[in-house]
This record gives C-alpha cells, structure tokens and sequence, in this order.
C-alpha cells in the first residue's frame, strides 16, 4: 500500500472513527511514513473530559486543555449571575463573574492562576473561575455558587 492510498484510506473513514468519541480515547492518525517500502501509522491520543454541570443536570465533552468557560458557552450553560451577563469582560479574568464551584475533580484542573489568586482570596480552595479553568479529565461543576 502506497503513503497516498493510506491516506485515501483514512478519508474514506466516517469521521466518527476518524475523531475523538465522547466516551473513550480514540487514536487518530497523526503522520504516515514509508519505512523500508511499508507504511508506518503513528497514532495521536486524545483524551477527552466529561464535564458535569449539577445544577443544570447535563454533560459535556470536552478535549484535553479545553477552557471551561468555553465549553459551558458551547453548551447553552449560564454561568453569570444577572449582574455578569452585563459586566462580564468576555472572558479575559478582569471582572471575576464566572465563578463556579467545581465539586469533584479539582484534581483535573490547572492551578489557581494569579488573577484567581486576587479575585477569589476570600472564597474557599474548589472556587474557580470558568475563564481561566483549564480541565485536564472528568469534573463536576457547580455553577453561579453562593
């Protein structure tokens, strides 16, 4: 089989083989290469996340890395209070209106960033922001906390 079959190979896939399912990881190929006149499939894992958003009783996927502001927008989540759907400053963690509470799975983020540092000092450890939660695995969020 020749490098330009393989990939025609590949594109003939329905894209659901040929993307990240949902519910497990999927390997993707990432680079074909011709080693001693035979194809060589090196694969690309993604792992994806499920995001719980308790108030709201749905799921959501997400990527590796994925924003989790990004992802509640994407999924018709609310996460502003009344007063932060008019002031929030669009994501860049200037104005502190996305806090959520991630109640299982705190473990799967990043670290406080230092703008979370200032905005949340007084709020306890499993305050996040949404704009500047980065999930990593499964969570689940507890949106507009008292």
């Amino acid at each position: 089989m020749t490098q330009e079959n393989a990939i025609n190979l590949y594109n003939l896939l329905p894209r659901t083989d040929r993307r990240t399912s949902p519910r497990a990881n999927c390997n993707i190929p990432r680079n074909l290469a011709k080693v001693n006149g035979k194809i060589s499939l090196q694969f690309l894992t993604l792992v994806m996340a499920n995001i719980q958003f308790l108030k709201e009783d749905k799921l959501a996927f997400a990527s590796d890395g994925a924003n989790l502001r990004l992802k509640a927008i994407e999924n018709g989540i609310d996460i502003y209070k009344f007063w932060g759907k008019m002031t929030n400053c669009g994501g860049y963690g200037q104005c502190g209106t996305c806090i959520v509470e991630i109640t299982e799975g705190m473990e799967h983020t990043n670290d406080r960033t230092e703008v979370e540092q200032r905005k949340l000092k007084n709020k306890p450890a499993s305050y996040r922001l949404a704009c500047q939660t980065i999930v990593h695995g499964n969570i689940s969020v507890n949106t507009k906390p008292q």
